[in-house]
């Protein structure tokens, strides 16, 4: 019996990437935590600082946890998880469109 068959499709990481990807997981989430609680940023420099090492851990969650690559395996997972933030997107921003307009429409009269 052929053990390769074993785990088709499964691509499990080493610990050396879930060691790189939880140090960075905490290193990204304890920035924004600190500069929060030190309270001397402005709160505009808070918002693009939280949203930047939010997208950065997402990608880093996505790549050592998760085994999310651009390899001919992990092919079709790629392009169902670029065709679900396409969706995602596509709801967000027209919902806030939508709303936007309503607003703009509703204090004209």
């Amino acid at each position: 019996m052929s053990h390769s068959n074993e785990h088709a499709g499964a691509h499990h990481g080493s610990v050396k990437t879930y060691m790189t990807g939880f140090i960075l997981s905490i290193i990204l989430t304890v920035i924004p935590f600190w500069m929060v609680m030190n309270g001397s940023a402005s709160p505009s420099t808070l918002l693009w600082v939280i949203v930047v090492t939010a997208v950065i851990q997402l990608l880093v969650h996505l790549s050592c946890f998760l085994h999310l690559n651009t390899s001919s395996e992990g092919g079709w997972n790629m392009i169902a998880f670029v065709f679900t933030v396409l969706i995602i997107a596509i709801v967000v921003v027209g919902s806030i469109w939508i709303m936007w307009n309503l607003n703009h429409n509703m204090m004209l009269h």
